[in-house]
């Protein structure tokens, strides 16, 4: 599948250790992307829910901002979870003042969607292009998708219908937490890109 590819999980703030588990699980090589050097080291990356607002800041303050969009626009596999959705969202709604995405993913996010922490939630979804056992996933005052544009299709939705998953070739947003539910086949999905 991955070969001996290695990948990359933004180690600014968030669950990283969660994503590392899941990808050691699956015999890959990770490093922690905390340096733009970095980024030319790594054959995918993995944006981890924590709080978008604050990847934000920190991209900006390790001068990570500019060389992920670089990299993200020359195809770079990305795959975000929860604040990484809306690091990669094309338009992020109820943003705060200031804060930019990422980008590359033609979709619009809306930022806590779900309510505050005490509302976080697990649930099965309907995700017709991942094979196998019902999906299991975990929600932690995630993003849900509003809208998705031309370029990107439907991963994942909730029973209601609210979208919670997206992709776009390389690229693949969720709203939920595969990696604390050990739910390995969004990160595998990530893999065969490579």
């Amino acid at each position: 599948m991955a070969g001996n590819r290695t990948v990359g999980i933004l180690a600014l703030q968030g669950d990283v250790r969660e994503h590392e588990h899941v990808l050691h699980g699956l015999g890959v090589s990770t490093v922690r992307v905390r340096r733009p050097e970095e980024i030319a080291t790594i054959d995918a990356l993995v944006i981890p829910g924590g709080e978008s607002t604050v990847i934000d800041k920190l991209s900006v303050a390790f001068d990570l901002r500019e060389p992920i969009r670089d990299a993200i626009r020359e195809g770079l596999p990305v795959l975000g979870t929860c604040a990484g959705l809306i690091m990669l969202a094309d338009r992020v709604v109820d943003a705060a003042a200031g804060q930019q995405s990422f980008g590359g993913l033609d979709a619009v996010v809306r930022r806590n969607a779900f309510g505050r922490q005490v509302d976080s939630f697990e649930a099965e979804l309907q995700a017709p292009a991942i094979y196998g056992d019902p999906v299991w996933a975990a929600f932690i005052r995630g993003p849900v998708i509003e809208s998705v544009g031309p370029r990107a299709t439907v991963l994942a939705q909730l029973e209601d219908g609210r979208i919670v998953g997206v992709e776009q070739g390389a690229l693949i947003g969720l709203s939920f937490h595969p990696e604390i539910s050990g739910e390995p086949r969004f990160h595998e999905r990530l893999l065969r890109t490579l």
